[in-house]
């Protein structure tokens, strides 16, 4: 019998986010303390642009993005958001969405399952990707669990069961 596998990716729908933004930008324009602090957040290229007056209101904004992130299903184990930081008369906080598994936390999830999944798991890591393999699936759903309750600084799928 040939062994079954799946992937652990670390992904980011591109549209969630963008909806997320949106549903921000909108409450940012109707809440009553937002008036007159120059609050807003964009797109700036790849990553999340804040702009307030002050830097409590910036963290405020960055609040109301992680709320609707939170909202659209997305993770904040993938939102990379800085520290504040002055620019002219506004302060600013730039956020990235992380898409990938690095390299340092693919060989900790490596080494998680070689020391704590059933015996006849393997794992590779695959560029920004591992695939996880075995002959018996109840393995792989262990080892899917194992994960799921690892306190992970990435937030995994699992995709490709096969």
């Amino acid at each position: 019998m040939a062994d079954s596998s799946f992937d652990i990716v670390s992904k980011v729908d591109k549209m969630e986010a963008d909806n997320a933004l949106h549903q921000a930008q909108k409450e940012i324009s109707q809440r009553y303390d937002f008036k007159n602090v120059g609050a807003s957040v964009d797109w700036s290229g790849e990553k999340f642009l804040m702009k307030a007056s002050s830097e409590e209101r910036v963290k405020a904004v960055l609040e109301v993005l992680e709320a609707k992130l939170i909202k659209r299903g997305i993770s904040l184990k993938s939102l990379d958001a800085g520290e504040p930081y002055a620019s002219g008369k506004e302060y600013r906080i730039e956020a990235n969405l992380k898409q990938g598994i690095a390299q340092d936390d693919a060989k900790k999830i490596n080494k998680l399952i070689r020391d704590e999944a059933p015996k006849g798991v393997k794992s590779q890591i695959q560029g920004d990707e591992l695939r996880v393999s075995s002959k018996s699936r109840d393995d792989l759903q262990a080892t899917m669990s194992l994960l799921k309750g690892a306190d992970l600084d990435v937030d995994l799928q699992f995709v490709n069961l096969r």
